[in-house]
């Protein structure tokens, strides 16, 4: 039997946290429950964990500052939680790594289905570009290596992506000329349907962009085509 899936939950509500807790246990996964990020960084050093669920609000360091640091040396998925209202939030939160966002209260049958969803995409990348038949992307200058998960320039400087920025990036340019629409990124991503009011897709591709250097006003690494979605708009050289 395969081990379960380790899922770390962060929130500073000891009643939350214990009953999400047990919730995933009931549903085979294991869990370790911690208050802030002095606990959670503990746990991370002495076990592998699968999955992170961060609460934004939290005593000392928030969510967000959590989430920086972790994305400065991690890829572990993501998933925050918020009891605000404001999109900035959940925006900044995408902008800086996190994988998906639940807003508080939430029922936890929807969070045990993203997770599983992050946790099968991970796992099984079924229409990810594979490092065993795609070792990397050459475009506009950049080289993408999807063997060690990096971003470079043709000069060697390094560019650090979040998990959800190098699949994002890893979909467009393995379509190459082809228009993938938000539904479709969204799918792609999270392996859920898009809500018609969801922009963490844009988000994503204004951060790509910027750390891409392309013309926020006249892209020309990936293009919008309104109306339809996104697409590469250079050549792009695959090995």
């Amino acid at each position: 039997m395969s081990q379960r899936p380790h899922l770390l939950i962060v929130d500073d509500d000891r009643e939350i946290r214990g009953l999400l807790a047990q919730y995933l246990e009931k549903h085979d996964f294991r869990t370790t429950a911690v208050a802030d990020g002095k606990e959670m960084r503990r746990v991370m050093e002495r076990s592998h964990v699968d999955l992170l669920v961060l609460d934004l609000m939290l005593p000392g360091e928030d969510g967000l500052t959590l989430c920086r640091q972790l994305r400065s040396r991690s890829q572990v998925p993501i998933i925050m939680l918020t009891a605000r209202g404001e999109d900035v939030d959940r925006i900044v939160g995408l902008e800086l790594g996190a994988d998906d966002y639940l807003p508080k209260p939430f029922n936890p049958r929807e969070l045990l289905g993203r997770i599983k969803a992050i946790l099968r995409r991970t796992a099984h990348a079924p229409r990810d570009p594979s490092p065993e038949s795609v070792r990397g992307f050459s475009f506009g200058g950049w080289r993408l290596d999807t063997v060690t998960r990096t971003l470079k320039e043709t000069s060697g400087r390094e560019v650090a992506l979040s998990g959800a920025e190098y699949r994002l990036l890893a979909i467009l340019l393995a379509a190459g000329n082809r228009v993938l629409s938000r539904a479709q990124l969204t799918e792609l991503l999270r392996g859920r349907d898009a809500d018609p009011f969801d922009r963490s897709i844009d988000v994503r591709v204004s951060r790509l962009r910027q750390i891409l250097g392309d013309d926020a006003r006249a892209p020309q690494i990936i293009k919008t085509v309104y109306g339809e979605g996104y697409v590469v708009g250079v050549a792009v050289a695959s090995d």
